[in-house]
């Protein structure tokens, strides 16, 4: 019989979707004690604000990544899974990473990159060679996207390091927009996909379905791509501003097709729709601000908890169910954190401006992430640890 440790790291969405969990809880922790209790925060090799920053984007969104790439690749190409050793190997250098992060105040900033810059690269080169057995062009495209989150995340050290002087705030929008482009380009995929197949198990009739249209994904792709390159290329600015914009209009067209309508009673479909729509938001409010229209941090923070928070739990908590066997119905603590997520970003966005109450809507909004992540590691505990399921007839 396997023990919980074998099964965990057995399947690499069990062990990295578990380490997303459990990591994204402990970072809104932190945070939030940090928030309330400046004086106990932890000596890191950067100021807290920018540790939080960094590991909610190459710490957290990473796992996520991984139990998404490790799961969802072999089902694309036919290949093998990865076996227990790789899992085992990248697990550790993920949490080795995060281990560098939390003692970067006492050990070198070298040592702290080299660790850190080592499991985009591991997972990089396993998913190639599983893409390679039938490598279109649509999944190939998601290693050119985890070379963008590994230099997004090399900038960051090398102004640690001080090696450059100005590289930090670039890398860590580069990487936030990387991740909001895989989200643009595989939410894009699979939420239309998802709805057209449960209105057709629902025997809606096929002119109600979900429609998407070439152009507009083709465009979508285009522009998702462009964008954070465009940041590591030429930096934070104009361009990237007017194709944030463009992109954040794009999805919007390509939701009005969706039926996202339909949804509002199948919370598991709703939530990936919720997801893209807070893409779409914080796309163009970020745009907006980089024209000198709005807060630019307020935006961010749509795109990172609203849009990367709220759509990695949707995806996390599909797959995880589907993967184990059980009924894709999201359980009734699952339901509550999706709207909590959503809730903590709207509630970071509106308090960013209400000068005598920001730091209440941060901590409220933190309060919020942190009740969703404990939502959803006790809604998914019993699939991401325990044995298969047999589906209800």
């Amino acid at each position: 019989m396997p023990t919980i440790i074998t099964r965990v790291f057995g399947e690499g969405f069990r062990v990295f979707f578990l380490s997303a969990g459990l990591y994204g809880l402990f970072v809104g922790l932190v945070w939030g004690l940090w928030l309330s209790v400046p004086y106990l925060a932890p000596n890191y090799g950067m100021t807290p604000p920018m540790w939080h920053a960094h590991e909610m984007v190459f710490g957290y969104a990473t796992a996520a990544l991984g139990g998404f790439f490790l799961t969802a690749v072999p089902n694309w190409t036919g290949a093998a899974d990865a076996r227990v050793r790789f899992i085992t190997l990248a697990a550790a250098m993920w949490l080795a990473g995060r281990m560098a992060m939390w003692f970067s105040g006492t050990i070198s900033p070298v040592l702290v990159a080299a660790v850190d810059l080592t499991f985009v690269p591991i997972l990089a080169a396993k998913i190639a060679t599983q893409l390679m057995r039938r490598p279109k062009p649509q999944n190939m495209i998601f290693l050119l996207l985890l070379v963008f989150i590994w230099v997004a995340n090399l900038l960051t050290h090398l102004e640690w390091m001080g090696v450059t002087e100005n590289t930090l705030q670039t890398g860590l929008r580069a990487g936030l927009l990387t991740l909001c482009a895989m989200i643009a380009i595989l939410g894009g995929r699979i939420t239309p996909a998802f709805t057209r197949n449960a209105m057709k198990r629902a025997a809606v009739p096929e002119a109600e379905w979900p429609v998407s249209v070439a152009a507009l994904d083709r465009a979508g792709m285009v522009l998702a791509l462009t964008l954070p390159l465009s940041v590591l290329v030429f930096g934070i600015g104009r361009v990237a501003a007017a194709l944030a914009l463009l992109l954040g209009g794009v999805q919007v067209l390509r939701m009005a097709r969706w039926r996202t309508r339909w949804t509002l009673h199948q919370p598991i479909l709703l939530a990936l729709h919720l997801g893209l729509g807070m893409l779409a938001l914080g796309l163009i409010l970020w745009g907006l601000a980089g024209l000198g229209l709005g807060n630019e941090v307020a935006a961010l923070h749509v795109l990172g908890i609203g849009c990367v928070g709220g759509m990695t739990l949707a995806v996390m908590s599909r797959a995880t169910l589907g993967h184990s066997g059980r009924d894709l119905v999201a359980p009734g603590p699952m339901v509550v954190a999706y709207g909590l997520m959503a809730v903590a970003a709207l509630t970071r966005w509106v308090g960013t401006d209400l000068n005598a109450v920001y730091l209440v809507a941060m901590l409220l909004s933190d309060g919020l992430w942190v009740a969703a992540f404990a939502l959803y590691l006790l809604a998914m505990w019993p699939a991401l640890t325990g044995p298969r399921a047999a589906r209800s007839a």
